[in-house]
């Protein structure tokens, strides 16, 4: 009889190990399958449950066995989903795994946005990487109610976006984005930048508005702030900017290289040659760099520049309109040497 008991106890032993080990293996072994990929992101829709999350694994293919996770997932009570999106390394075990899903440990995604001069395109590059539609966003900060909320018109709502990288979350809402670019606009015009703008006589969006245009006139950030000057000074002197691009802007055809006669006549407030003063709004997403380049300008007595005539992206400067006309022709004659005629 007691020779039966033991032989009892020893298979209950041996049952319960084998219980033991396999119950260790399905919470704490590897699970994830990437072949030789160290990682990938799981991306999982707002709204979805947990059904659903299944339903991804399944479609992607990304555990070796499913039923291991769903009994570990059973014995952690992990039944509520939160959207995101997660960076799944390889040999990941479940409880690594439902620990990070448990809590919402998402992968931030970059986003950068430049080279932008609508709100369309401003959002389609925002949104590119995020679950927001672009077009549902677009429609969004569109809306003149919204922008006057932030303070802003149609013509200016544009810069209270710095073209910059920033790191969200791939499930953010579309209110959530705005604020995060509203509270980065305020962050940014700190009280010395307020106090510079003052100075200047300009508000925050006109200065906007002119850093666009500078930065649209040269890349080059060591001759930013000379072009600034040279803005600023035809301000103060009631001159109208005759900006290039902004009649670039007018025309909204903005594969035109070369700004002619013909082009100049367009009836547009951002037509600097045709009305005075700054247009009603930035023409460019600028960037920080090129705001400040306004804010800490160089003071000088030139009037006028012109692109240098060896497309070095660098400018001629003179403070006389003949010594302009001089460097206007030798630009123009290495734009007809190019064969560069619109």
């Amino acid at each position: 009889m007691l020779k039966k008991f033991l032989i009892f106890l020893l298979i209950i032993a041996i049952g319960g190990g084998i219980w033991a080990y396999y119950t260790y293996k399905d919470i704490y072994g590897s699970n994830v399958q990437l072949g030789q990929k160290e990682f990938t992101y799981l991306y999982i829709p707002t709204g979805s449950n947990y059904n659903d999350l299944i339903s991804i694994f399944k479609q992607n293919n990304l555990l070796e066995d499913i039923d291991a996770f769903e009994k570990v997932a059973k014995l952690k009570s992990f039944e509520n989903v939160k959207a995101g999106r997660y960076k799944i390394l390889n040999h990941m075990s479940n409880n690594a795994l439902i620990g990070m899903l448990r809590i919402g440990d998402q992968a931030p995604v970059n986003i950068t946005f430049n080279h932008v001069r609508t709100l369309n395109e401003l959002a389609g590059k925002m949104t590119r990487n995020l679950e927001i539609d672009s077009l549902e966003f677009s429609n969004y900060i569109k809306s003149s109610e919204l922008q006057k909320k932030y303070g802003f018109s149609s013509a200016t709502f544009i810069s209270m976006f710095l073209a910059n990288t920033y790191q969200v979350f791939w499930n953010i809402s579309k209110e959530e984005l705005l604020q995060r670019m509203a509270d980065e606009y305020k962050a940014f015009w700190n009280k010395n930048r307020k106090k510079k703008a003052r100075q200047l006589g300009l508000s925050q969006s006109e200065v906007s508005t002119l850093a666009s245009i500078v930065q649209l006139e040269s890349l080059k950030s060591d001759e930013q702030p000379i072009i600034a000057g040279v803005y600023l000074n035809r301000l103060k002197k009631k001159m109208p900017l005759q900006a290039d691009p902004t009649v670039i802007f007018a025309l909204g055809d903005f594969s035109v290289q070369r700004v002619l006669k013909a082009h100049l006549g367009i009836d547009s407030p951002y037509n600097t040659y045709k009305y005075a003063g700054l247009p009603p709004g930035p023409i460019y997403l600028c960037s920080p760099r090129a705001i400040d380049a306004v804010l800490n300008h160089q003071s000088h007595n030139y009037i006028y520049f012109c692109a240098k005539e060896d497309f070095s992206g660098y400018h001629n400067f003179s403070t006389t309109y003949n010594g302009h006309l001089q460097n206007a022709k030798k630009y123009q004659q290495a734009l007809n040497k190019r064969k560069i005629y619109r």
